[in-house]
């Protein structure tokens, strides 16, 4: 077994599950949306990203180039998180901040569905 390829696969496949995590509920409620879970997956990715560099194959150049568009969907998430009016008794951002945010992390995980593909395909073509 490559302990290279089992690190790689396992933060590819974490990269997606968080990012597919924090996706799912309501679009618009903030209160389905954790937090920590988005800078989970946000950190993965980067960490997915970092190691995708040192491939110097055709594949190991998209799956970077699919790492790099989850990366900069994430990015552009945290920072639209940042700047959001935070509003209520709750402290929440409203339903429209929380909407595109959702949905520029919904693009991150079809990058990272890409990745998973890529690397399902590689695996099952590969031979001993």
């Amino acid at each position: 077994m490559n302990l290279e390829k089992v690190v790689f696969g396992f933060f590819i496949l974490l990269a997606a599950t968080l990012n597919f995590g924090f996706v799912y509920g309501d679009i618009g409620n903030p209160l389905f949306h954790n937090r920590w879970e988005f800078f989970a997956a946000l950190v993965v990715n980067i960490v997915a990203t970092l190691i995708k560099l040192g491939d110097r194959t055709h594949v190991g150049a998209i799956h970077l180039a699919a790492s790099l568009v989850a990366v900069i969907q994430l990015v552009a998430a945290a920072l639209l998180w940042f700047f959001a009016p935070v509003t209520g008794a709750e402290n929440l951002i409203s339903g429209g901040s929380m909407a595109g945010i959702v949905s520029l992390a919904a693009g991150a995980l079809l990058a990272n569905l890409v990745s998973v593909t890529i690397l399902i395909v590689e695996t099952t073509v590969q031979r001993r």
